[in-house]
């Protein structure tokens, strides 16, 4: 299953239920677990940008603590 496929799944999954909820009268139930949609459909539509960039290939060499240069 692709990423693209999952992401749509579980955005259609939310809403789905949200309109269940209202039609059958729990609408108090939606506006309680509103933010709990949003930051559904939020974390949804992040995962839906993320691309993963190659590494540019340069590395830095790394640089060691100074011991004892603590004020």
């Amino acid at each position: 299953m692709t990423k693209q496929v999952l992401i749509i799944t579980a955005t259609v999954t939310v809403f789905a239920w949200s309109v269940v909820m209202v039609a059958i009268g729990q609408v108090a139930a939606i506006a309680t677990l509103a933010p709990a949609l949003g930051l559904t459909v939020h974390q949804i539509a992040l995962a839906a940008r993320q691309q993963t960039a190659p590494a540019s290939g340069h590395r830095v060499a790394a640089v060691p603590d100074k011991e004892g240069s603590a004020p």
